[in-house]
């Protein structure tokens, strides 16, 4: 009998590079599923019963009741970086292997979109263009910009992506740069190129401009609400390529109509995907893009050497590189 494979929710495996989904219909049988975000527990094991190789993307939820119910499954594989939808101890429990993509692998794609949505927040580049296509180029006066030379970053968790982001902005625009990273010695944070900074509090009374590239956990889901956005200094500017879950929505807006905020860009949102209804689109200084910051050929080729790998090294009996613990 022949494995099933199941693409969950996963829009780009396979569609820029199909020699990754033939490789793995040489394995066995392939389908992909579009499922509801916010699907989890017992219906989703429902519905993956008898694939026993999962490619998970950010979304939806393989949590305690999903191992409960579902058969055996040998591999969950991330097509990304993230795995906080997945439950790795009852992963673990059940002898479910549970990999993800290399951090290196989206290290540039992910730094570059985040300075990207940085200029464009700053410059106003997408509203001066839409102007431009409107006939308006008279218009041109109200799109005063600032620049990164001198200002204060802050970066928030400066990892992988967080320390790339931190050389570019660093050495390419001449910006102090300052992180909080509550998992790094003041030290590693110096060699990574920023000065360390004791707390929170303290990089978001400093900096002109916040980059979050932490990971989602337990103990940072809205790490920025009301209190944090109350003593930031008036006019930052905030990217998030992260997760959507660090930022608390409502706090955010509020921060928006009171110029505490000057502008966002935003990669990530909560509760995503969102439509054209979202609060935050009412906003002219507010850049949101859908979850692309990974999308160069680079990267997901990367992305999709490493998942075909993973199955493949399951298949054959060995244990897949860099299973989560």
């Amino acid at each position: 009998m022949s494995v099933k494979i199941a693409i969950v929710n996963s829009s780009s495996f396979g569609r820029n590079f199909p020699e990754h989904l033939e490789k793995l219909k040489s394995f066995g049988e392939v389908d992909r599923f579009q499922f509801p975000y916010d699907m989890r527990g017992k219906e989703l094991a429902h519905e993956l019963m008898g694939y026993s190789i999962i490619i998970a993307s950010v979304k939806p939820y393989y949590d305690k009741e999903f191992f409960q119910y579902k058969d055996k499954t040998l591999l969950i594989t991330r097509h990304g970086i993230g795995y906080d939808n997945i439950d790795i101890k009852s992963a673990q429990e059940k002898g479910t292997y549970v990999t993800k993509v290399d951090g290196y692998v989206e290290r540039e794609a992910v730094a570059e979109s985040a300075v990207t949505l940085l200029l464009d927040v700053i410059r106003k580049v997408r509203a001066a263009s839409l102007k431009v296509k409107e006939g308006k180029w008279s218009e041109r006066a109200s799109f005063m910009g600032c620049e990164i030379r001198d200002k204060v970053v802050g970066i928030i968790g400066i990892g992988n992506i967080g320390s790339r982001v931190c050389e570019i902005l660093k050495y390419g625009f001449n910006a102090k740069v300052i992180a909080y990273d509550p998992y790094l010695a003041p030290g590693l944070i110096r060699e990574r190129g920023a000065e360390p900074v004791k707390t929170l509090e303290e990089l978001l009374k400093t900096a002109d401009m916040i980059s979050l590239n932490a990971s989602l956990n337990a103990g940072n889901y809205h790490m920025l609400s009301k209190k944090e956005f109350s003593i930031m200094k008036k006019g930052v500017y905030i990217v998030d390529t992260a997760r959507g879950e660090l930022i608390d929505q409502d706090a955010l807006i509020k921060a928006l109509d009171d110029g505490i905020v000057a502008g966002v860009g935003m990669d990530v949102v909560e509760n995503e995907p969102i439509d054209e209804n979202h609060p935050l689109l009412a906003y002219e200084n507010v850049i949101i893009t859908p979850h692309i910051s990974a999308y160069t050929r680079e990267c997901l080729k990367g992305m999709g050497d490493k998942v075909v790998s993973d199955v493949e090294k399951v298949l054959n009996g060995e244990v897949p590189d860099g299973v989560i613990k």
